[in-house]
C-alpha cells in the first residue's frame, strides 16, 4: 500500500523539528571514531554521550539515556588527561627541567602541544588534536576592526589579552630556540606567534581545573590546568548544575550532573556564573538570555553625565574611588545594580547634602530630590548606551555585507550586542515604572 503524500511529509517535518531539537549524530564521522578508539585504548569506558552537531550551540554531546540529577555524565581516565606530567614525561621534560629561569605551567603545556601538532601523523595525541578547533574566536583572535565594535570595557580587557600573549611570546623565545636539537626544522618556524595563539587559546577555553603539586622546574604560577579529551566537547548552560572533580580513588576525572536531561537532547555542564563579556573573553562565545549578563558603565560614561558646574564633583568621585565604586557599575535583567544607583546617587547629592554621603553609601534615602536626581541621571544613560548599542548594531550590519572574512567574528559581536540591547530595553522599562511612582 501506498504511502501519503501528507504522511510522507509529516514525516520529513517531524525528523527536521527532531533535528532542529536534539541535534545531529555526527559518532559516524571518522574524527570521533579513531578518538573514541584512542580513548578506549586509555581505558576510557563507553559512554552515553555522542558527539552530535546541534543548532543553537554547534558541535556538542547528546546523551543517548535520559539523566537524572546525581547521575554520572562522564568518568575519564587519568590517562587520558594532558598535565604538566605529560609534558614532563615527553621528549620536552630535560629540557624543561634544564631551563631557567624556569618556564611556567602555562608555557610547557602550550609548548607540548606546538611540537604534538607538528609531530602530525607521529604524535601519540593526534585523534585529539585532529578534533581541536583550527580557529578560535577569543578577543585575541580578532581583527582590530572587530575588536573596535565591542563595549568600552571588554574593548580594553581584549587589548590586555592581546599584550599577554603578545608578552608570553616574546618572553618564551629563547625556551623554544633551546629545543632545536629535536626538530629538523627552525623552532622559529615551528613555534610562531599563531602557532603560540593557537595554543594558548586552547588551554585557555579548554581546560577543566585540576591542581597538581609545585614543581621546582616550574615557575611559581599555579599549575591547575588539564585538557580534557572528549569531555571539552561538553558546552555551557548557565542553566545547569554540576559537580566537576577529579577521583582520588578511580584515577578519573568525573562529572555529575545536578540537573535532568532528556533522551538525545545536548548535554550542557556549566563553566560558572559568567556574564556575557566574561564568556566572550575567557571562552569565545556568547549565551543566549544568561541571567548573569550585565551591561557595563564605564567611569567615562558616567561623567559624561555628570554637570559641569558641580564644585564637589571631584571630590565625589575620589569618594567613589576611596569605596570602589566606580568599577562593575551595570545594568542586569532586574534593572540598574544597587552599585549604580549608589554611585549616582552620591555624584546626584546637593551642596547642603554632601556631608551626608556617607548614610547615602549606606543606600539610606537623604531627600526626594537626590533620588529622583539620580534616577533621571540613571535612564539618561541607559537611554545613551541603548543608542549607542543600536549605532554598533548598524555598523556590524553594514561590515557584514562588505567584509565576508570577518561575519564569523562580527556574528558573535552582534549577538553579545543584542543580548546587550535586551537587557538595556528591560532596564528601561523598569526604570520607567520607578519614575511613575516616584512622581
Amino acid at each position: 500500500m501506498k504511502k501519503s503524500r501528507g504522511r510522507t511529509s509529516r514525516k520529513r517535518r517531524r525528523k527536521h523539528l527532531q533535528r532542529f531539537m536534539y541535534g545531529v549524530n555526527c559518532s559516524h564521522k571518522l574524527e570521533y571514531i579513531k578518538l573514541k578508539k584512542w580513548l578506549k585504548d586509555r581505558g576510557f569506558g563507553d559512554s552515553s554521550l555522542r558527539p552530535a552537531q546541534f543548532w543553537g550551540t554547534g558541535r556538542g554531546l547528546m546523551t543517548t539515556k535520559a539523566l537524572q540529577a546525581g547521575d554520572l555524565v562522564i568518568s575519564l581516565p587519568e590517562k587520558c588527561l594532558v598535565t604538566t606530567s605529560t609534558v614532563l614525561n615527553s621528549c620536552l621534560g630535560e629540557y624543561i627541567m634544564k631551563w631557567k629561569p624556569p618556564v611556567s605551567p602555562l608555557i610547557a603545556l602550550c609548548t607540548f602541544l606546538i611540537a604534538e601538532k607538528h609531530a602530525g601523523e607521529k604524535s601519540l595525541w593526534k585523534p585529539y588534536l585532529d578534533v581541536l578547533p583550527k580557529t578560535y574566536t577569543c578577543p585575541v583572535c580578532l581583527e582590530q576592526d572587530v575588536v573596535q565594535l565591542l563595549p568600552e570595557p571588554l574593548r580594553k580587557q581584549a587589548q590586555k589579552q592581546r599584550t599577554t600573549v603578545h608578552e608570553l611570546y616574546t618572553s618564551s623565545k629563547a625556551f623554544f630556540s633551546s629545543l632545536q636539537s629535536l626538530f629538523a626544522e627552525n623552532t622559529a618556524t615551528i613555534f610562531n606567534y599563531s602557532a603560540l595563539e593557537w595554543a594558548w587559546c586552547t588551554i585557555n577555553t579548554r581546560t577543566i581545573y585540576m591542581k597538581h603539586s609545585q614543581r621546582e622546574c616550574f615557575s611559581l604560577e599555579p599549575d591547575v590546568y588539564a585538557l580534557a579529551p572528549y569531555l571539552d566537547l561538553l558546552n555551557h548552560s548557565p542553566n545547569v548544575q554540576v559537580k566537576a572533580a577529579f577521583n582520588e580513588q578511580s584515577r578519573s576525572y568525573e562529572i555529575l550532573t545536578n540537573s535532568q536531561c532528556k533522551k538525545y537532547e545536548e548535554v550542557f555542564i556549566c563553566y560558572g556564573p559568567h556574564d556575557n563579556q566574561r564568556l566572550l573573553l575567557e571562552y569565545g562565545f556568547v549565551a543566549i538570555d544568561n541571567p548573569h549578563s550585565s551591561v557595563y558603565v564605564s567611569s567615562d560614561t558616567l561623567l559624561k553625565f555628570l554637570p559641569p558646574a558641580d564644585k564637589q564633583k571631584n571630590a565625589k568621585l575620589s569618594i567613589l574611588k576611596d569605596h570602589d565604586l566606580l568599577e562593575n557599575l551595570t545594568f542586569g535583567w532586574d534593572g540598574p545594580s544597587w552599585r549604580l544607583l549608589t554611585a549616582l546617587k552620591v555624584l546626584s547629592l546637593g551642596e547642603d547634602e554632601f556631608t551626608c554621603w556617607r548614610r547615602a553609601l549606606l543606600g539610606d534615602v537623604i531627600s526626594t530630590r537626590n533620588e529622583q536626581q539620580a534616577l533621571n541621571l540613571t535612564t539618561k544613560i541607559c537611554h545613551f548606551l541603548t543608542e549607542e548599542t543600536q549605532h554598533v548594531l548598524l555598523q556590524i550590519s553594514q561590515m557584514k555585507r562588505d567584509k565576508e572574512n570577518l561575519k564569523q567574528q562580527l556574528t558573535l559581536v552582534e549577538m553579545l550586542r543584542l543580548e546587550d540591547l535586551k537587557i538595556l530595553q528591560k532596564s528601561a522599562e523598569i526604570l520607567c515604572n520607578l519614575n511613575m511612582t516616584t512622581i
